[in-house]
């Protein structure tokens, strides 16, 4: 049975997928601030850290279950 969303819903929808895209913008400003600062006071090298996610990026690609 298929169920159709009131218009009300779907502005809902809409304004929660407009909070995920600013949680997710200020997580990634967090980031790249904290990487950046590692690397401007010497504790990490950008090869480090591209080396390192170029690491964790081959890992995600091969997880042994599918992702939902």
């Amino acid at each position: 049975m298929e169920r159709h969303r009131t218009s009300m819903e779907e502005v809902g929808m809409v304004a929660k997928l407009a909070d995920l895209k600013e949680d997710h913008y200020r997580n990634t400003l967090a980031l790249s601030t904290l990487i950046e600062l590692l690397v401007d006071k010497g504790v990490l090298t950008r090869e480090e850290v591209e080396q390192k996610a170029a690491e964790l990026d081959s890992f995600m690609a091969h997880l042994p279950y599918p992702m939902a």
